[in-house]
């Protein structure tokens, strides 16, 4: 019997092989899932393409099609991710040519996007509404996450030896792989989101007792397993009685920069509170906020070039 050729072998199956045996124990396992999904759509989308019939032309089509369901950034994510495979198998010699040059990345149009956050008048309804016991509860992780804009998986991951009481910061090093079914702490997002982060006494106060009989390496916030839905349908459910809109965990992140950058605190400091790897992030994110700001500055202009007679 013939021995199978390795360029006979389907791109999906060759992929698979690529993801264990480059990126196994080399990624985070969020990151790790997302590639194991571009794995699932290629089975999908060619299931009978082969390595080495991979050219140009079905490369193309192949993303076309992903495209046709997935907005223009996904299908950029979803080329690169398949893209590092399939420069190693070009580098094998399982195909001839790069067949991931030229490509043009296409997508559907996305649909508008509207970032939620509150207002400081909401906040404050908001806040008043929340339960602040002498042990640890859920309304204490939404007053620090809108207090310091830390991601929800940063948030889950604080222990008593990550606040620095005497400075009043937060020390942001990992996160909490709340998505595993035991939990676990993990690598944060990128090396931008290793950070200190600034709090205001009072809050330095309060968590400097709520914790101080915790464990000093174990989360402060985690007592079993945790879903991100749970803690939203909590905040849900405070957003609804204090009669302001209803938002997500993440969304009191973006509340938290939106306050920032109205009360005049530079992009760029922005930026650093929240881990964002450039300015370029924060710009993008918070942009409509930004042409707010840009328009109220030109009114304080023009208000004072008018005094200058």
């Amino acid at each position: 019997m013939a021995r199978k050729k390795k360029s006979d072998q389907l791109f999906h199956e060759y992929f698979e092989e690529w993801i264990e045996l480059y990126k196994v124990g080399a990624i985070r396992s969020v990151t790790l899932q997302k590639y194991y999904m571009s794995q699932q759509r290629i089975v999908e989308l060619a299931p009978h393409l082969k390595i080495g019939e991979l050219n140009r032309k079905q490369y193309q089509q192949l993303l076309n099609d992903y495209a046709l369901t997935h907005e223009k950034q996904t299908t950029m994510d979803f080329h690169h991710q398949l893209k590092g495979a399939i420069l190693d198998a070009v580098d094998e010699g399982l195909i001839e040519k790069n067949p991931t040059r030229k490509i043009i990345i296409k997508g559907k149009k996305p649909g508008e996007k509207k970032i939620k956050f509150l207002n400081q008048f909401e906040v404050q309804a908001l806040l008043k509404q929340l339960n602040l016991t002498e042990e640890i509860n859920w309304d204490w992780f939404i007053l620090l996450v809108t207090k310091t804009g830390l991601r929800f998986s940063e948030a889950l991951a604080l222990t008593p030896d990550d606040f620095d009481f005497s400075k009043q910061k937060i020390i942001v090093s990992k996160t909490w792989n709340y998505k595993g079914t035991m939990g676990e702490f993990q690598p944060t997002k990128n090396e931008s989101s290793k950070r200190k982060v600034q709090i205001d006494w009072q809050t330095a106060m309060q968590f400097s007792q709520l914790i101080k009989n915790v464990d000093k390496n174990k989360p402060i916030f985690v007592k079993s397993r945790v879903f991100n839905s749970t803690v939203n349908n909590h905040l849900k459910t405070l957003c609804m009685k204090a009669d302001i809109p209803i938002i997500t965990i993440h969304g009191l992140r973006h509340t938290h920069a939106s306050l920032l950058l109205f009360a005049g605190v530079s992009i760029a400091s922005v930026a650093t509170r929240l881990g964002h790897s450039s300015m370029t992030t924060t710009q993008e994110t918070y942009l409509h906020i930004i042409h707010e700001l840009e328009n109220q500055d030109n009114d304080k202009i023009m208000r004072h070039l008018s005094l200058l007679m």
